[in-house]
C-alpha cells in the first residue's frame, strides 16, 4: 500500500482525523476535503503534530464544501476513497430532514459522478449502525433486516442501496459499507479528540464538557426504557480501533479477489448503558457528573450492539481498546 493516494473527505473531523493518523503510518499519502461545518482547521495541525513532519508532508487539504470536481482534477490519480463527508445527529434530523438529504443523499450522489469521471472506483462509506433501527434481534449482524427509524439513519440505508446499485450495474466498482457502532475516547497522545461544535449530540463528548464546566448537567434522553437500568443501550468502541477497520477495509479494496459492495460492523460485540458510561466515567476521573433525566428522543432506537464475527474473519480486525 505504500505511496498510494486517499481521498478522505470529512477529514477534518473525530472519526476522519484518527483514521488519517493511521494511513500515514500504514504507508498511505492523504488529501484531505473539509469545509469545518462540524470541525476546525486546527485539527489537522494537531494531526500533523501527531504524526511528525516527514509523515506530515504527505498530507495535502482543500477547503470545499462538497464539489470535489476541482479537488479530482488537480489529484486524477487518487488510488481511493474514505467517505466520512455528512451530517450525522439524529435529533437534527428528525427535525431539519431536508438538510440530510441535501448534504448527505446529494452530495454523495455528486462524489460518485465524479469519482466515475476520473476512473476512482474503490470506495470505503462511512455508514452507522442507524440502518438496523430498533432489531429484532441483538447482536445486529451485517444480514439483519434494515429499517432505520429516523432521518439520518435512512439517509445511510439509502445510501447503502445507491451503493449496491452501481456495484451491481458497473462491475468495477469496489465499495464497502462500514456500519458504525458508537466511537468514544481519542489518540493516545491527547492531541486530537471530539470536540463538536455547540452542544454534542454524542453521549461521551457531552459528559466531557459537563466534567469541565462548559455545560451545566448532562441530558439523559430516555429513562424509561425496558433495558436493566430505563436508560438506551448502545455499543461504545473506541475511535482508534474504528480507524484501524478503515485501514483494514481499505486493504480489502486493493486485493485481487475483492468485488461489489459489502457491509461490515464496526463495534465492540456488547452494550452498555447510558448510566452504565457515565459510572465508568465518574470513576475513571473522580468527577460527579450532575445529570438531567429527559423524555425519550424522537427516533432513538433502545438497544443496539454489534455482532462483529464478519469483519473479524473477513478484514482481520477487531477491537482491542475497550475490552475491560
Amino acid at each position: 500500500m505504500e505511496g498510494k493516494l486517499v481521498l478522505v473527505t470529512g477529514g477534518a473531523g473525530f472519526i476522519g482525523t484518527h483514521t488519517v493518523v493511521q494511513l500515514l503510518k500504514e504507508g498511505f499519502r492523504v488529501s484531505i476535503i473539509d469545509n469545518f461545518d462540524n470541525s476546525v482547521e486546527e485539527a489537522l495541525d494537531r494531526v500533523k503534530e501527531v504524526v511528525g513532519p516527514a509523515l506530515a508532508a504527505k498530507i495535502e487539504f482543500h477547503f470545499v464544501s462538497f464539489f470535489v470536481s476541482m479537488t479530482f482534477q488537480k489529484n486524477c490519480r487518487f488510488d481511493g476513497v474514505i467517505h466520512f463527508a455528512g451530517r450525522k445527529a439524529v435529533g437534527e434530523s428528525v427535525e431539519y430532514p431536508r438538510r440530510y438529504f441535501d448534504n448527505n443523499l446529494i452530495g454523495t450522489i455528486n462524489l460518485y459522478e465524479v469519482m466515475a469521471k476520473y476512473n476512482c472506483k474503490k470506495m470505503v462509506f462511512s455508514s452507522s449502525s442507524t440502518v438496523y433501527g430498533q432489531p429484532e434481534k441483538i447482536p445486529c449482524v451485517e444480514d439483519t433486516e434494515l429499517k432505520a427509524m429516523n432521518p439520518y439513519g435512512r439517509t445511510k440505508l439509502f445510501l447503502e442501496e445507491i451503493a449496491r446499485d452501481i456495484s451491481q450495474a458497473e462491475s468495477d466498482w469496489q465499495i464497502i459499507l462500514l456500519r458504525y457502532f458508537n466511537p468514544v475516547a481519542a489518540h493516545e497522545s491527547g492531541k486530537i479528540g471530539e470536540d463538536p461544535k455547540g452542544i454534542p449530540n454524542n453521549l461521551m463528548p457531552y459528559i466531557q464538557q459537563v466534567a469541565v464546566g462548559r455545560l451545566p448537567e448532562l441530558n439523559v434522553y430516555g429513562h424509561d426504557y425496558p433495558t436493566r437500568d430505563g436508560t438506551a443501550i448502545r455499543d461504545y468502541i473506541h475511535v482508534m480501533d474504528l480507524a484501524d477497520g478503515h485501514i483494514a477495509a481499505l486493504k480489502k479494496l486493493f486485493t485481487p479477489d475483492f468485488k461489489g459492495c459489502v457491509p461490515y460492523n464496526l463495534g465492540t460485540g456488547r452494550g452498555t448503558s447510558v448510566l452504565e458510561m457515565v459510572a465508568a466515567f465518574e470513576k475513571a476521573s473522580g468527577k460527579k457528573i450532575p445529570m438531567k433525566l429527559c423524555p425519550r428522543r424522537a427516533g432513538d432506537a433502545t438497544a443496539v450492539y454489534a455482532a462483529v464475527d464478519k469483519a473479524a474473519k473477513e478484514l482481520g480486525w477487531k477491537y482491542v481498546l475497550l475490552t475491560s
